[in-house]
């Protein structure tokens, strides 16, 4: 990898690209979501283990499960989505570790280690997150990720048994062009950052 992206690429995925509050009245296929997994499944994660989880909700019996637990505010966004997501993880991720992971076996690193296992499903799963979010905006989609919700509901009515545990939402669809709040302003490089 010695091609630098171009500047329509990178404006698509980083520059140009906003937060969606509200989509049009357009489908995503089944088709489209699955080539978005395809696409953000070989982004790379601690020794390559697939710690998300996702529940794509296209239906409206899917998402009146998701209801209850929004905050008022969200609703009006995860109901003109396409598709709303439930990112989670994956608790006993590791399981996998046998076909995943071929280079050795780290199974054993996590198996008896809970507190460990969890915090690094938590963050893994989380870039798995932000991935699907890069996917959906290089093949053309738009979306927003959302914190505004119960995440115990969400546990109860999706993950009853406690193996997975739900992270964040994003919603995926095409932009209403007034749902797209002026960019807001970012900290500069000196304020977060270091080279040592």
């Amino acid at each position: 990898m010695t091609t630098k992206l171009n500047d329509t690429a990178l404006k698509q995925l980083f520059l140009d690209a906003r937060t969606v509050h509200g989509f049009l009245p357009e489908a995503v296929s089944d088709e489209q979501i699955k080539e978005i997994y395809e696409l953000m499944k070989w982004a790379p994660t601690s020794f390559n283990g697939q710690h998300a989880r996702f529940v794509f909700l296209k239906s409206e019996q899917g998402k009146a499960r998701l209801m209850p637990a929004l905050t008022p505010g969200n609703v009006p966004q995860v109901q003109s989505a396409a598709v709303t997501v439930i990112v989670a993880y994956d608790t006993r991720f590791f399981e996998h570790f046998a076909t995943q992971y071929t280079a050795s076996n780290p199974t054993a690193f996590f198996e008896n280690n809970a507190p460990l296992a969890e915090a690094t499903a938590a963050r893994n799963g989380s870039l798995q997150g932000a991935y699907l979010i890069m996917a959906v905006r290089a093949l053309g989609l738009d979306c927003g990720a959302m914190s505004g919700f119960d995440i115990g509901k969400v546990n109860a009515e999706f993950f009853a048994d406690g193996r997975y545990k739900a992270n964040f939402l994003i919603n995926i669809g095409r932009a209403e062009p007034s749902s797209i709040w002026p960019r807001g302003p970012r900290l500069a490089f000196d304020e977060v950052a270091q080279i040592l």
